[in-house]
């Protein structure tokens, strides 16, 4: 997984104790009096991350309670690599594994603010022939013992497999990207995060959709219909002259009109699940708008892993194109981005690039000084 993956060990060093942190870390990584560094880095407003070096828990229990705006982060894999240290993905079973992740996602829930997103990217593994399903265990347990509100689960195709020599099995080429707030109302602006706009165009002085329906089309279809009354056409007819009149005023960017007994209600025909189907039957149609900045990203993502990064020191960065959507849609202008297991810096180089404050937090300096030589550009 990413880099923040092999942000090894976490809970663990604080049950062993911290000699194996590093006794001189440099000057521009922070080891210790992090509650002071943190409050003196959000009052400075410079873009360059602040590198915090220790145990994850231990760290986000020093720092100041509703300070982050956004937090996204890649713990370990369970079971499948040994780091430098042990730590966190080394227990005995994923149940302990598990907790220990809790209580650090319990920790980070304190430090974000009321309306921030927390972005959790989490793989899966293997424990005797069976699939573990930790992503999942992971997300009931923070919504159910600890009050996250799950808003998405985000499948992150990773397009490519790796070398996958089981017989009995498919690949494994995806993992789970889940978005948790603390609260029903949130910080979210969807505007920023959508792609380029379905298109209508006019030919011939006439309004044609981008899915090649003319608003010509439509009142011919309306005209003929047999399932609509007169007075249904003719309220029919108002309302597509003013979604027309939308389109041509840069309004709305696109439409199609579901008329009854020209298409079929889209989702479902029971009235009882549908209000589509419902507003078809009372009022015999409905418009579906596009908005005029585009289309918001579904929940599946097809972003290729940034495997060439660091392979000779970290074997599990995922791609800055991950980090993107989240810290658009749910990190304000001006936010401060946390990652908590930091690895190489592939958050904070993300947030840095959209120019947004970062802090990243590791136990292993050598991961941070390669996380500072990418994010050294600004100050």
């Amino acid at each position: 997984m990413q880099d923040e993956m092999d942000n090894m060990r976490n809970t663990e060093t604080t049950i062993k104790g911290k000699d194996s942190l590093p006794a001189s870390p440099p000057r521009s990584i922070v080891g210790t009096n992090y509650a002071e560094r943190v409050e003196a880095y959000l009052s400075g407003g410079r873009l360059r991350p602040l590198l915090l070096l220790g145990d994850a828990r231990t760290v986000l229990d020093l720092l100041p309670t509703s300070s982050i705006d956004f937090a996204m982060t890649s713990p370990p894999y369970w079971g499948k690599r040994e780091y430098e240290g042990g730590g966190i993905g080394l227990e005995n079973d994923y149940q302990e594994f598990i907790r220990h992740l809790s209580d650090i996602f319990l920790s980070l829930k304190r430090v974000l603010k009321p309306e921030g997103s927390f972005w959790l990217n989490i793989g899966d593994t293997y424990q005797d022939k069976g699939l573990a399903g930790i992503p999942w265990r992971v997300a009931l347990e923070l919504t159910d013992r600890q009050g996250w509100i799950l808003r998405n689960s985000v499948i992150w195709n990773k397009v490519k497999s790796g070398m996958d020599n089981t017989k009995d099995r498919l690949g494994n080429i995806h993992e789970h990207v889940f978005h948790f707030v603390k609260q029903p109302k949130y910080y979210y602006d969807a505007d920023a995060i959508r792609s380029k706009p379905r298109e209508a165009r006019v030919v011939n002085g006439a309004v044609v959709s981008a899915t090649g329906v003319s608003g010509v089309r439509y009142k011919r279809q309306i005209e003929l219909s047999t399932s609509l009354s007169e007075e249904e056409k003719q309220a029919a007819f108002k309302a597509l002259d003013q979604v027309l009149a939308d389109v041509g005023a840069g309004r709305i960017s696109d439409f199609r009109m579901i008329i009854r007994g020209q298409q079929r209600a889209t989702h479902s025909d029971n009235e009882k699940v549908s209000g589509r189907a419902k507003e078809l039957r009372d009022r015999g149609f409905y418009f579906l708008r596009y908005h005029p900045n585009g289309s918001k990203p579904a929940d599946v993502w097809d972003i290729m892993p940034e495997d060439t990064q660091r392979r000779e020191t970290h074997y599990a960065p995922y791609p800055v194109d991950l980090c993107r959507i989240p810290i658009l849609a749910t990190c304000p202008r001006g936010g401060v981005v946390l990652d908590p297991f930091c690895g190489t810096g592939t958050t904070l180089l993300a947030a840095r690039d959209l120019g947004r404050q970062s802090i990243g937090i590791d136990i292993s300096s050598q991961y941070l000084e390669i996380a500072e030589e990418r994010c050294a550009t600004l100050l």
